[in-house]
């Protein structure tokens, strides 16, 4: 595939989602940055890329922490010269336990990757976003079902990813006048190594252990490329991309 000249960002890249994601992304001629704690696992996906892994940049970052990420913007904007995309995917989750019995570290280790790094990558986006000729791009956060209805025991991951759409309706709306747009996906049951158990079986809200459906990450991959795939005067501001039948609709 060729380089179609745009550039993206994809935070947590080292597995899963946004290992998919970016490697589709690279698919589609783009250059990547490729954005994740652990440096060999950034590794991992640039070669799954094969040649066209010469166009992705790896870049260990730690979300949570302002320098990391500004660094990480500023090494792209050093090798690639703008910024198109960025695809807000890093998250931690903890094991679930009942809300009284949640240690307030745990509480804080969560929102300060899911929050706070969201929001310092749209920030330095935004920043990148309107200095840069022709200004504008396009950001997509990933919610979550948890952005809609909780699991168990998910206070945080919850809280955060409710967060998430208040945060993704406020970039929208404050990125309109310099042509940046910014939606949301929300992902359902993606077989990764993270959602693993559930084809083992997971607590459900009656108490009860049940084996959920998944469905390939790949299906997600597709959803972000078509939402960053359409001109800057059309946005898809909520998706939602889910196995069909996992216990979503009706849950509870």
């Amino acid at each position: 595939m060729a380089r179609n000249d745009k550039v993206a960002i994809v935070t947590g890249a080292g597995t899963g989602v946004g290992r998919a994601v970016a490697l589709a992304l690279v698919g589609e001629g783009y250059s990547v940055a490729l954005a994740g704690r652990r440096a060999d696992r950034l590794d991992e996906t640039r070669s799954r890329a094969g040649n066209e892994g010469a166009r992705m940049l790896t870049v260990p970052t730690d979300v949570s922490d302002p320098e990391s990420v500004g660094a990480l913007f500023a090494k792209t904007k050093d090798v690639f010269g703008r910024l198109d995309l960025l695809f807000n995917n890093a998250g931690l989750n903890v094991p679930g336990v009942p809300l009284d019995e949640l240690d307030v570290e745990k509480w804080r280790a969560v929102v300060d990757v899911n929050l706070t790094g969201t929001f310092l990558c749209i920030r330095e986006a935004f920043r990148m976003m309107k200095a840069q000729e022709p200004r504008g791009g396009r950001i997509i956060n990933n919610g979550s079902v948890s952005a809609h209805v909780p699991r168990p025991g998910s206070a945080p991951y919850t809280a955060t990813k409710h967060a998430i759409t208040g945060l993704t309706r406020t970039a929208s709306l404050d990125g309109r006048a310099f042509d940046i747009a910014c939606g949301q996906i929300d992902i359902g049951n993606a077989l990764t190594e993270m959602t693993a158990r559930m084809t083992e079986g997971v607590r459900q809200a009656d108490g009860s252990i049940g084996i959920e459906h998944t469905m390939d990450v790949e299906n997600v991959a597709r959803a972000v490329v078509y939402m960053a795939s359409l001109p800057l005067d059309a946005n898809v501001q909520f998706m939602t991309v889910m196995a069909t039948k996992m216990p979503f609709i009706g849950r509870g």
